[in-house]
C-alpha cells in the first residue's frame, strides 16, 4: 500500500460516506468535526486516518463500503496503517 493509494482510499471512503443516507452524519457526530472543516481537511493524513478508523469501527458501514468498492477490509487496515505512519513521519 503506497501513501498515495492510502490517501485515495480514504478519500473514496469519505465520498462513499457522503452518499450514504446517514453515513456522513454519523461520521461528523462521532468525530466532532463540522462539515466545513471536513471539506478543508479532507486530503490530510489525519483526516484520512479518522475516516478509515470510523469505517473500521462501524462494521455495517465497513462491509457495505468494501462491497461497493470491491475491497477487503484488510485493504482499509493497510491504508490506515500507511497513513498513520506518514502522519507521524515514519518511513
Amino acid at each position: 500500500m503506497t501513501p498515495e493509494n492510502a490517501e485515495i482510499l480514504a478519500l473514496e471512503g469519505l465520498g462513499w460516506l457522503a452518499g450514504e443516507e446517514d453515513g456522513i452524519q454519523r461520521f461528523l457526530t462521532q468525530s466532532g468535526i463540522e462539515a466545513a472543516a471536513l471539506r478543508d481537511a479532507a486530503g490530510s493524513p489525519e483526516t484520512g486516518v479518522a475516516i478509515l478508523d470510523f469505517l473500521l469501527g462501524n462494521e455495517d458501514l465497513l462491509l457495505r463500503f468494501c462491497e461497493n468498492a470491491s475491497l477487503s477490509p484488510k485493504a482499509l487496515h493497510l491504508a490506515r496503517h500507511r497513513l498513520a505512519k506518514d502522519d507521524i513521519g515514519e518511513a
